[in-house]
């Protein structure tokens, strides 16, 4: 795989096997819990850690002074899973040292793989799905009653939305809300519906709430996840049972209409954009602009769009609101439209070009990125240079770029020959990647001269006399550190350089 290690937090090469710790220290059971793959196993470790907190569990950064060890695994790729198989055979050794240590296997491979991993992995004790975390403090007892514990049922209902997630490892800055969880897409290559189940969305009344209380807590900013946010849709009256008495209390009892129009002010965007809803029903644009109504100072971002469910009504919300950043991550996968229908992305070259064409004017100047696929199920040279012209026509401020590797149980593994070969899909991806090496320093040499505001995030990498942040298009800005501005707060920054992934200026009055 080779990715691009700039701002989107779609997939963080850098945190890959973090171990996630809370400041808070005591004489309980010590957990320690590695992530790897997405922004939402990383998300669903916080989940994990505050369920697990709730019968006196304390996490570690050291797995051998743990009691428990869980390792939330990534599906999507072959070598996410070879890295979490070596880090086990790692942990093995420890498991000899300490027989009692309770192992587990959490997220998308233990849903993939499910009873056959305690086969497989001889040293795990525990297999759980992302619809399972609530029973781990059972499971656990299991294990250390003698007996192996398995839960990857799926569930259609599962959201965690009563859950407060402890925030692990965090600036106090930047935080993660998951406003729904699974999808219905089925793309041909993808394992993600098998291993997290169907679309639901996650009720608007805990996503404020969470929102409120990460701002009132010091943090300003907050990214909505799921796997499509733009298919987001709640329903008061499918879901009303579900609503506490105290969520409804903050919402002064409001139902239907008289709900949402107390929650989003939509009287700015043009009228044949808002969509006739049932009754109490919220979608993601109104979502978007709940959220962002909660305070100025409170930074919105969100991931990942889907192109076919990407409305211009969401995209008029960005516009309306200043502290909806201008930054959208809507993956292309491919930009033929034979091999998108093989993929079963169900748009075509076109529908993403008019997509494209929107965002640029409703948004002008924001900035876009993507995924690509390079090498897919029969792909011709003529369709490979496809996906180069799109990404021409698109001009991604940044991307992340994958050979195709087929995943056992998908569609495509079922249906079509993986027949490019492994040469030849290197030799595109490399193109694909300098394609995109020029076109992302071509994006950030456009704000070199301008001034930009940065939502300071602390000391820069590589120096604790430089501060980093990002802009609204989410590039990351160094500067040096002065007395006028601090983490946490905002800071506006002339940009007098920059390299091939960083911004770099010093802060203006």
């Amino acid at each position: 795989m080779i990715d691009f290690k700039l701002q989107d937090k779609t997939h963080d090469e850098s945190r890959q096997g973090e171990a996630l710790v809370l400041d808070k220290k005591g004489d309980g059971k010590k957990l320690y819990i590695e992530s790897y793959g997405c922004q939402m196993n990383f998300a669903d470790s916080e989940i994990v850690a505050s369920i697990l907190s709730e019968t006196g569990f304390e996490t570690t950064n050291d797995y051998q002074n743990a009691d428990v060890i869980f390792i939330n695994t990534c599906s999507i790729r072959e070598n996410a899973e070879q890295r979490v198989r070596n880090r086990l055979s790692q942990f093995g050794v420890e498991k000899r040292r300490n027989p009692k240590l309770v192992v587990g296997v959490l997220g998308c491979m233990a849903e993939r793989l499910k009873a056959k991993f305690l086969e497989e992995e001889k040293l795990v004790d525990v297999v759980v799905g992302p619809d399972a975390y609530r029973d781990l403090p059972k499971l656990i007892d299991q294990v250390e009653d003698g007996h192996k514990a398995v839960n990857v049922i799926l569930s259609r209902e599962e959201t965690y939305a009563d859950v407060s997630p402890v925030r692990l490892n965090t600036n106090g800055i930047t935080a993660f809300v998951t406003i729904m969880r699974g999808c219905d897409n089925m793309c041909s290559f993808c394992v993600v519906p098998f291993t997290r189940g169907r679309e639901r969305s996650r009720d608007p009344f805990s996503i404020i709430n969470e929102a409120k209380e990460l701002f009132e807590n010091g943090y300003r900013e907050v990214t909505l996840l799921g796997q499509n946010v733009d298919s987001y849709l709640w329903s008061a009256e499918k879901t009303a049972k579900k609503v506490t008495d105290d969520a409804a209390d903050d919402m002064n009892t409001l139902t239907g209409d008289a709900l949402l129009d107390a929650l989003s002010n939509k009287t700015d965007l043009p009228s044949a954009l808002i969509k006739e809803h049932a009754e109490g029903s919220v979608n993601f644009a109104q979502l978007l602009a709940m959220v962002a109504e909660i305070h100025p100072d409170l930074r919105v971002r969100f991931s990942t769009s889907h192109p076919k469910d990407i409305t211009d009504e969401v995209l008029y919300t960005i516009a309306k609101y200043d502290n909806i950043c201008n930054y959208i991550h809507l993956p292309v996968q491919s930009g033929n439209s034979r091999i998108l229908a093989l993929m079963n992305r169900t748009y075509t070259r076109e529908w993403y070009m008019n997509r494209i064409d929107a965002i640029r004017r409703i948004i002008p100047g924001c900035a876009i990125s993507s995924d690509i696929i390079a090498g897919f199920c029969t792909e011709t040279e003529e369709e490979h240079q496809d996906t180069l012209s799109i990404m021409h026509y698109a001009r991604y401020n940044f991307a992340y770029t994958f050979s195709y590797s087929e995943r056992p149980g998908t569609l495509a593994a079922r249906k079509y020959k993986d027949d490019v070969p492994e040469d030849v899909k290197a030799r595109r991806l490399a193109e694909i990647f300098k394609k995109q090496q020029e076109d992302s320093l071509a994006c950030l040499e456009e704000f070199v001269g301008k001034t930009v505001k940065v939502l300071i995030e602390g000391f820069s990498k590589k120096s604790d006399k430089e501060y980093r942040g990002r802009n609204d298009e989410n590039a990351m800005v160094v500067f040096p550190v002065t007395d006028t501005v601090k983490p946490g707060q905002y800071a506006n920054v002339y940009i007098e350089r920059c390299t091939s992934a960083t911004l770099i200026g010093s802060v203006v009055s």
